[in-house]
């Protein structure tokens, strides 16, 4: 951070991509400031590109070759005329050579000192500095001595359960749980291994493993002038794979007196380090109330927004106004919590197959209009591989904790996310668990409700099956009057041959799904799903939304149809991605004899049959795709020879996207 003498920001370039690129570059925007985005190739027509003043290209998707590349972004920097860079968090948000290179060009970066950076991104270093400030600390061992012996030796003193962990980075990487000294050099070895891997450091440390406990962190400020005060906490306990899903403030079971202790805590970590802008003190916090120091985040949060709801404050805002020089402005006895905020990450991810990442095109996105949706994708966007799979991040405002987390399941519920697998229904599900709503979670909360085998999705129901028939019957209605010109509104669903009725037949992994749609001529209907018989009534259509009354329950869908002809519902508690057997005949029919086989439908390729120069036959099988909750064998639609393998078995993949193209024999190719 720069001296307080440091002139008015007026242009800032954010050195990040999506949501939080984003959120950035609003607040600067409501301040007069102008912003300067940077993106690889992969991101040229990202959101963040577009809503920015102006753009910069780094390179090439990965991040090694683009948003990792410091020097390069340094000089569009310069070469743009800015006066400071946000980093925003991730890539090289807590990297301290970066931020000693951007004030070495001249330029503000709005985060801590570099310093600071350096000391708390080394968890054996940060650990050592904390406890000598006095701060609660699990009890380990973060000696310079990283010998086997000497690693058997601490923990014996320390006593198992405890955890291997790396001392440089986070989000779970080099970490691992150590029940039994047997185990420990095993253990050593691969957090060893990994940890280099992730973040060029093989040094570890050692802590006894606090089974079951909170993560509570605690938000905390500092300016240029001296002043450090907290903002109260974030509880982000419920967790997978050490990440965090579900975050919120204030934690369920703070009381005054361990929010003072925990809060003077996290300033004393600040102050011990010489900190200025925005960071994150994380804590442990066990069921009898004791806390220690878990990390420090040298940055701002992903979970941030929650902070924000609760206290009033714009944290970015604050960050600029520190770059700037000017004191905080706020004193600690004038921070108030009030109210309640929950946030969910929404990832693209599929939760059912152990939160397998995913691929492809967004369709469709509607974020909930009721609620705060920080997101960096919009219809039409494409989800990479290269980049973390968080697409948005949704959060809830209430009085009560109860009023947050009901108002985030009904806004989850009016979300869509269409063309990609996302864990919306997953997160709906765990902010409806009894011990969630009860504020009983753990950071062992998804293991103890999912188990082993995980989360699995909810069967389809007769009301969902009812649902997509009958706005399949309102859109084909609706297509129907738009090729037939002026139709009385009277005559509708009307026939005096026959019943009007819509047939339609879904293939899933428990079977054919039969469901048929009969109007009875007053603007009602009779939905058969082969399992019940429902009324219906059809309150509402738009272009991507319907209002239905199903056995007098009043239903709200969000819906978009893809020109194959597939459907896709996100009912309040269930997304489904649905495709009439009678379409997928005939989209298969149009295709057939050209050699280019792509997939059906979003999925995950499980194996693949061929390789390069394999001779097939019409109706040999190519390969296997896991879609929709079912098995799909893929056929070679011609004879010919296998030109070449587009895919990887085991990978995601998007709907029509290529996956082996076959030459022909030169009959066919001449038909």
């Amino acid at each position: 951070m720069s001296d307080p003498s440091h002139q008015k920001i007026g242009r800032i370039l954010v050195a990040n991509r999506g949501e939080i690129a984003l959120r950035v570059m609003r607040t600067a925007r409501a301040q007069g400031i102008q912003t300067v985005a940077v993106y690889s190739q992969a991101d040229a027509q990202a959101p963040h590109v577009h809503y920015a003043d102006d753009a910069v290209l780094l390179g090439p998707a990965p991040v090694s070759e683009s948003y990792l590349k410091g020097d390069a972004i340094i000089a569009a920097a310069l070469a743009r005329e800015v006066d400071a860079i946000h980093p925003g968090y991730g890539f090289l948000s807590e990297n301290a050579d970066f931020a000693r290179a951007v004030s070495g060009a001249g330029l503000t970066f709005i985060g801590p000192p570099a310093d600071a950076i350096e000391v708390m991104g080394d968890k054996a270093a940060a650990k050592r500095r904390m406890i000598a400030a006095g701060v609660p600390c699990v009890p380990g061992y973060e000696g310079e001595d990283q010998t086997e012996a000497r690693f058997l030796e601490a923990a014996d003193a320390i006593g198992f359960p405890l955890m291997v962990k790396a001392a440089a980075g986070g989000g779970g990487r080099g970490m691992r749980l150590v029940t039994a000294a047997e185990d420990l050099p095993d253990a050593l070895r691969l957090a060893r291994s990994e940890a280099e891997n992730a973040f060029g450091s093989g040094e570890l440390i050692l802590e006894k493993a606090i089974i079951e406990p909170r993560h509570v962190e605690v938000q905390v400020f500092a300016d240029l002038h001296g002043h450090v005060i907290h903002l109260g906490e974030r509880d982000c306990s419920v967790q997978r794979r050490h990440q965090k899903v579900v975050e919120e403030a204030p934690c369920p079971v703070m009381t005054p007196a361990l929010r003072e202790a925990m809060g003077t805590a996290a300033v004393e970590a600040a102050r011990a380090v010489n900190y200025s802008g925005a960071g994150t003190v994380e804590f442990l916090l066990d069921g009898s109330g004791a806390f220690f120091f878990l990390e420090m985040n040298t940055r701002l949060q992903v979970e941030h927004p929650v902070t924000e709801l609760v206290t009033g404050l714009d944290l970015v805002a604050l960050q600029i106004a520190v770059a700037e020089g000017r004191p905080l402005g706020i004193e600690q006895h004038e921070v108030a919590l009030t109210g309640h905020a929950i946030e969910v990450r929404l990832y693209a991810e599929d939760p059912a197959q152990d939160f397998l990442p995913a691929t492809g095109s967004v369709h469709h996105w509607h974020p909930a209009e009721s609620l705060r949706v920080d997101a960096g994708i919009e219809s039409g966007s494409e989800v990479s591989p290269y980049y973390d799979s968080m697409v948005a991040k949704v959060i809830a405002y209430g009085d009560t904790r109860d009023a947050a987390r009901r108002k985030l399941i009904e806004g989850l519920g009016d979300t869509a996310l269409f063309g990609i697998v996302s864990n919306r229904d997953f997160l709906i599900d765990v902010l409806g668990q009894p011990s969630f709503a009860a504020g009983e979670a753990t950071t062992a909360f998804i293991g103890d409700v999912y188990g082993e085998s995980g989360w699995t999705a909810p069967p389809l129901t007769d009301e969902a099956l009812a649902a997509a028939g009958l706005v399949e019957h309102a859109l084909g209605r609706r297509e129907a009057i738009a090729e037939s010109g002026s139709v009385s509104p009277e005559l509708l669903d009307w026939s005096s041959a026959r019943d009007l009725t819509t047939l339609l037949r879904y293939e899933l992994t428990d079977g054919s799904h039969d469901v048929s749609v009969r109007a009875d001529g007053t603007g009602r209907y009779r939905v058969d799903t082969g399992g019940a018989e429902l009324s219906a009534e059809l309150l509402a259509l738009s272009e991507d939304s319907a209002l239905l009354s199903l056995d007098g329950a009043h239903v709200n869908v969000r819906f978009w149809r893809h020109p194959s002809g597939r459907l896709f519902l996100a009912l309040p508690a269930q997304s489904l991605d649905l495709l009439d057997s009678a379409l997928l005949a005939a989209a298969g029919e149009e295709i057939a004899g050209s050699g280019v086989v792509t997939a059906p439908m979003h999925g995950q390729l499980l194996e693949i049959m061929v390789r390069e120069g394999d001779r097939v036959a019409k109706g040999d099988k190519l390969a296997v795709l896991e879609a929709m909750k079912m098995q799909h064998e893929i056929l070679a639609d011609v004879d010919g020879i296998v030109k070449s393998v587009v895919a990887a078995a085991g990978s995601q993949i998007a709907a029509d996207e290529r996956i082996i193209e076959i030459e022909p024999d030169d009959q066919e190719a001449g038909d």
